[in-house]
């Protein structure tokens, strides 16, 4: 033990890394065999607490793999020195073993484990050749068995071995398996349950969203509540301050396939948002899930250039207009969330999950027209037009709405004389009775044609 603990120590400097021979890993790799066939008689007569050789066992099978995970670092000769002799499948075995007893809670099981896991997350950095036989070896019973564990440390290690493994094809060969999507979803899982390891939200963003036809099975298949975590994941995604994308460049944080198909998701499932006028509870999943795929499609059509094949959906764009105007019509149908509200308060602030519902139409809709004449004329003829004028004042509902629309009405008009012709016939109908004004103590006269607003005179 004591000259393996003094190795150890040494590869921590890496000259003497570089100086290390294959035929100390030869060593390493006896030494493993040993231990394997040991833990493999000890795991068959294994008695909780009644087997003494038991922790003597794991405390030489932790130094090695502690030692080996030292040798790796930054030294792709020791990496493919230690693929050369063979030690990659006795330590997959040997933490397959490991895996099996968990029931009996030791210390040293637990560094056993988790630097078995470092080992191999070491191992595999940078070496292609490395990572192909790590997962050929380890996939997909060792990835299943390290996120399944109930320690974290163990968890974040296992994620940090399967990031450094996958690449596109292997995330793409996920779906062909079926512990393969079990493993998906176990990732995706871990980031809600375990927000802070970093590891397993990269593997999602960094690779599971590369995969369209992944991600989409994964939807398909989940309930409400579990596409949320999806949803949520996605938004962190397209909201990453860290996140830069080279000009020219064609990478994008979320391919435009699976973004189509979350607009066909939206299209499909959007008039459950309506439930939120009536007494609906405000964590009704449907609804959820409208207001998170709006936000989604709001954060990636705002990328005219990365995202215009959205814009070449004219269901998208109808099943927008629509909304809008059905969210309106509840809204005066009964007080509710889609009713405009002008009370001026600032103390009073709404928490409710469809704040802001009505301006993100809006947005959308005048991301979907930016120079897009089909988009611009579709949204004419549906009527769009005066939905959107209608929301050109202060909502207390839907912060920002009123530039929202100022937005959306110059991307309309914009280049487009027919919109620019039914705005300009809209038939003045005198001063609207404005109860926000009041409240402001301003009045409106209209005089030659022309709006003055002064201040309300004071009664004595």
């Amino acid at each position: 033990m004591t000259p393996i603990q003094n190795l150890t120590r040494a590869f921590r400097e890496q000259q003497n890394r570089e100086e290390a021979t294959q035929s100390v890993f030869e060593i390493f790799a006896d030494i493993l065999a040993r231990q394997l066939a040991a833990i493999e008689v000890i795991n068959e007569n294994f008695e909780s607490g009644k087997n003494e050789q038991y922790e003597t066992c794991l405390q030489l099978t932790a130094e090695c793999f502690r030692c080996l995970r030292n040798a790796c670092i930054r030294c792709v000769k020791n990496q493919s020195h230690i693929r050369t002799v063979g030690l990659i499948d006795p330590t997959i075995q040997i933490l397959q073993f490991l895996h099996k007893l968990r029931g009996f809670q030791s210390d040293t099981l637990s560094a056993a484990f988790q630097c078995g896991l470092q080992f191999l997350g070491n191992l595999a950095v940078g070496n292609e050749e490395t990572k192909n036989v790590i997962w050929k070896n380890a996939f997909p019973d060792l990835f299943l068995n390290g996120l399944n564990h109930l320690d974290k440390k163990t968890v974040a290690y296992c994620c940090m071995v399967l990031f450094t493994c996958l690449s596109i094809e292997r995330t793409a060969d996920l779906l062909n398996h079926t512990k393969g999507i079990k493993l998906a979803e176990t990732v995706i899982k871990i980031c809600k349950k375990e927000p802070q390891l970093d590891w397993a939200f990269l593997i999602v963003t960094e690779q599971f969203l590369k995969c369209p036809d992944l991600v989409s099975a994964i939807y398909t298949k989940w309930n409400n509540q579990e596409r949320i975590i999806i949803l949520e994941l996605i938004s962190a995604k397209l909201s990453d301050k860290n996140l830069e994308i080279p000009a020219g460049s064609d990478d994008l944080p979320v391919p435009v396939r699976l973004m189509q198909f979350l607009a066909a998701c939206f299209e499909e499932k959007c008039m459950a948002v309506l439930k939120y006028a009536s007494d609906t509870d405000a964590e009704d999943e449907d609804a959820l899930i409208v207001i998170k795929l709006l936000d989604i499609l709001c954060e990636t059509t705002s990328n005219h250039e990365k995202f215009s094949d959205l814009q070449n959906s004219p269901a998208l764009v109808e099943t927008t207009v629509k909304l809008l105007y059905e969210t309106r019509l509840v809204g005066r149908q009964s007080k509710n969330i889609f009713t405009a509200s002008q009370s001026l308060s600032f103390t009073n602030q709404i928490t409710h999950p469809a704040v802001g519902f009505k301006a993100h139409l809006i947005r959308l809709i005048g991301n979907l027209c930016y120079n897009n004449k089909e988009n611009k004329d579709k949204v004419r003829e549906l009527g769009g037009i005066p939905l959107i004028l209608d929301n050109c004042n202060i909502d207390d509902h839907n912060p920002f709405v009123s530039q929202w629309a100022v937005f959306t009405i110059r991307v309309l008009t914009e280049q487009n004389t027919e919109n620019q012709e039914v705005i300009s016939q809209m038939v003045r109908q005198g001063v609207a009775d404005n109860a926000m004004l009041d409240s402001m103590g301003l009045r409106v006269e209209e005089r030659n044609g022309q709006l003055y607003v002064k201040l309300q005179e004071k009664c004595e």
